[in-house]
């Protein structure tokens, strides 16, 4: 149970950026490419990509490069799942 907790707390404290955490909802969505996310969120391109570098450090996201494009999306369905909780609990 402690193994959990500790990679649970892991995946909380990333979800506790707000930035972050309104990408991971964008994700929940669908994949995206980063340049998607910019718009979607209103950021500056070098910030999506330092969050999306961070979240697949912490393994919340998987990317696919087709092309010259990068698609991004959430890699464990547990995550998504606890993201659209958290939507239907808090934004409707």
């Amino acid at each position: 149970m402690a193994e959990r907790c500790d990679h649970v707390s892991g995946i909380m404290k990333a979800l506790a950026h707000p930035q972050r955490l309104l990408i991971l909802c964008h994700l929940s969505q669908g994949e995206k490419t980063a340049g998607e996310l910019e718009e979607l969120c209103g950021a500056s391109q070098s910030s999506v990509l330092q969050f999306l570098r961070r979240m697949k450090l912490d393994g919340l996201i998987t990317s696919e490069k087709r092309g010259l494009i990068v698609y991004y999306s959430i890699e464990d369905a547990r995550v998504k799942e606890m993201i659209t909780a958290l939507h239907r609990i808090f934004c409707r």
